[in-house]
């Protein structure tokens, strides 16, 4: 187990591990990371850091509850709703206990998914960055994430993430159960997209094991504010680790032309 001595903020009854990098201004937006289905304050690597520092504003990255050093997931598995009680429920808690107003949301994966949702929900956002998003289910990702499954039976998946997690076997399956229960097949958020109201910055890799284009389309088609797509060649799932500087120059020209 990692032992971390980053601060913690209680959010739905969680204690959540986190961390500020960069400077905050006045005048500047606050950026908020939400990490993908097994990810980590420490997976971002220095991708927070390099977008703070470039637009001079400072950034919150936290660990979502079952993830990195927060509260291990302790019900035996997630509800298919999970993503919902993180925008709805865990990240308002999240923003308001540290004083975050009127943030920019940068999303990966499922974190992209509950950016969308709070947004769309009407809690008040400056901008999302949305990176690999999941707005619907399909069945490329479902298999997928079946091969993630038998990969980490089979290989030293464990050990790796286990670099990242307290608890790695609780978050691999808290994540990979509820994307593979039948139940989860009908999950779709596109009724939020209509209600986002805030520019949008929506990013994905052509190589993207875990969805198709279609996600990004219907963001573009269906959100309600402003929205910018990229879709990116020789890149998966994960565009700031598989194209970053093209994600970094993508994403800090998007917010700064918010400034503008």
């Amino acid at each position: 187990m990692l032992s971390s001595t980053m601060p913690r903020v209680t959010a739905a009854g969680r204690s959540l591990e986190y961390e500020w990098v960069g400077t905050q201004r006045s005048g500047r937006p606050v950026l908020v990371f939400l990490h993908e289905g097994l990810g980590s304050i420490r997976q971002w690597r220095d991708f927070p850091q390099n977008v703070a520092q470039a637009l001079g504003c400072g950034a919150l990255v936290y660990d979502r509850y079952g993830y990195g050093q927060s509260d291990v997931l302790q019900e035996p598995r997630r509800s298919v709703r999970f993503m919902h009680d993180e925008a709805l429920l865990s990240l308002p808690e999240v923003l308001s206990r540290l004083r975050v107003e009127n943030p920019v949301l940068v999303g990966h994966s499922d974190g992209a998914s509950i950016s969308l949702i709070h947004a769309g929900a009407g809690h008040k956002v400056k901008a999302v960055v949305a990176m690999a998003p999941h707005v619907f289910v399909e069945e490329i990702c479902i298999r997928s994430i079946v091969g993630a499954a038998r990969a980490f039976e089979a290989t030293e998946l464990p050990d790796k993430l286990g670099r990242y997690h307290r608890d790695a076997k609780k978050t691999f399956y808290g994540w990979a159960d509820v994307w593979r229960d039948p139940e989860f097949t009908r999950w779709d958020i596109t009724e939020y997209l209509p209600r986002i109201g805030c520019p949008v910055l929506a990013i994905q890799g052509r190589g993207d094991e875990y969805g198709t284009m279609a996600q990004l389309d219907a963001i573009e088609q269906r959100a309600g504010g402003p929205c910018e797509v990229m879709k990116l060649t020789d890149c998966g799932h994960a565009p700031f680790r598989d194209q970053p500087e093209k994600t970094l120059s993508a994403v800090t020209a998007f917010l700064d032309r918010l400034k503008a």
